[in-house]
């Protein structure tokens, strides 16, 4: 099921080389013992040190393990490009930066501070957005105050719009290159965000931005080595992956503004598009919605969705769908090909549930140690360190 040879631009020399040995230990401990997982390599921290006996009292373990056994640092290339905002910077040329660069979200620099103070995303453009605007529909209720708000939008600079959302007082959520891949995924699933700037604390410079697609990715490169539990070949209608209640659509006729209030409302990133028979023809995600900024078309967020889906810059990611009769194993092979950040579960191509990832990374990663913490049975003397 699993094919692909890890590259080479991922993570640093000392990765490569700790992966390496990982897979020789691989091999060699299948020849002997097909359900084993390797020592990890000697570490500094005691509670990183894992031994092979740990692993075969649960399999279950495995995803964690390798998680636990790796970290940030693991993830980041080699060569990258990091797109950094100082809070002085207007809001026109930070989202044409994002369009540009082709990133969703970006660190905010507070030069006053000497400090990153937070991350400008989609969201809160949307947000804005939703501040500022007033139907055209209401019929002549639209006062010139109003439209020179929005048309003073872009000329905002970034320090104003987390005044006015009050993210000026909430605390950056970031981890450093020296914690787990573990830890990482704890604290996305956690706060439920959708990325983790990695900054180093002992020179403060933002290295990296570690998302639930990048985490799934580097775990994919490597799966084939790794002996898969057998829940994998289980369908995700059987294990309970994904949600399958209150799932939010929206038509091609859907105006544009009531999208953005579903996403922010419903604290979702996309929302499948289904026909007048409820089949589902399209998808529009919060990242679509950059294509406002770039064409300066927020004056009217009446249009239909139709009608904003034909500003989509490259790089669309399409609709993606799966059956929940579908194995775990299947779902994280097509998400991860796919380089999309859901699955639509469709039955006879009709919405019943999304999948996405980080529901699989919380089943695969945290509901192992969760389950192993509830058991009366400890699982091993050093299930601490998950601590």
């Amino acid at each position: 099921m699993f094919k692909g040879n890890p590259g080479n631009s991922f993570g640093s020399r000392l990765a490569d080389t700790r992966l390496s040995k990982m897979r020789k230990l691989f091999s060699r401990r299948r020849r002997s013992r097909s359900h084993s997982l390797p020592a990890v390599l000697p570490s500094t921290d005691e509670e990183d040190r894992m031994e092979i006996e740990d692993l075969d009292e649960n399999d279950e373990l495995v995803f964690a393990k390798f998680m636990k056994a790796h970290k940030c640092y693991d993830l980041i290339p080699t060569s990258s490009k990091l797109v950094v905002f100082d809070t002085q910077l207007n809001v026109k040329k930070a989202f044409f930066a994002l369009v540009y660069n082709g990133v969703r979200a970006a660190p905010l620099w507070d030069s006053r501070k000497q400090d990153f103070v937070g991350m400008l995303t989609i969201t809160d453009f949307i947000k804005i957005l939703q501040k500022y605007y007033k139907s055209p529909s209401d019929g002549n209720m639209v006062t010139d105050l109003t439209q020179v708000q929005m048309d003073e939008l872009e000329e905002h600079k970034i320090a104003t719009w987390r005044e006015v959302l009050h993210d000026y007082s909430r605390p950056l959520i970031h981890t450093d290159p020296d914690s787990s891949l573990f830890d990482a995924i704890k604290i996305l699933c956690t706060n439920k965000v959708h990325r983790l700037p990695v900054i180093d604390r002992m020179t403060g410079n933002a290295l990296y931005i570690l998302t639930h697609k990048r985490i799934l990715r580097f775990l994919y490169l490597y799966i084939h080595d790794l002996p898969l539990p057998a829940y994998m070949e289980k369908s995700i209608g059987e294990l309970g992956i994904g949600t399958y209640e209150n799932i939010a659509t929206a038509t091609p006729s859907t105006p544009l503004i009531t999208a953005l209030n579903i996403f922010v409302e419903k604290r979702i990133s996309a929302l499948p598009i289904v026909d007048e028979d409820g089949c589902i023809v399209d998808i529009y995600a919060k990242f679509d919605v950059i294509n406002l900024a770039a064409e300066k078309t927020y004056n009217n967020l009446d249009i239909t969705i139709e009608e904003a889906m034909k500003n989509r810059r490259e790089g669309f990611e399409g609709v993606q769908t799966c059956s929940k009769s579908d194995s775990l194993a299947t779902i994280i092979e097509r998400i991860v090909k796919a380089e999309v950040h859901r699955l639509v579960v469709a039955d006879n191509n009709q919405v019943v549930g999304v999948v996405s990832l980080s529901d699989i990374l919380q089943y695969l990663v945290l509901r192992p140690v969760t389950n192993a913490r509830m058991s009366s049975k400890p699982v091993t003397p050093t299930s601490t360190i998950f601590s």
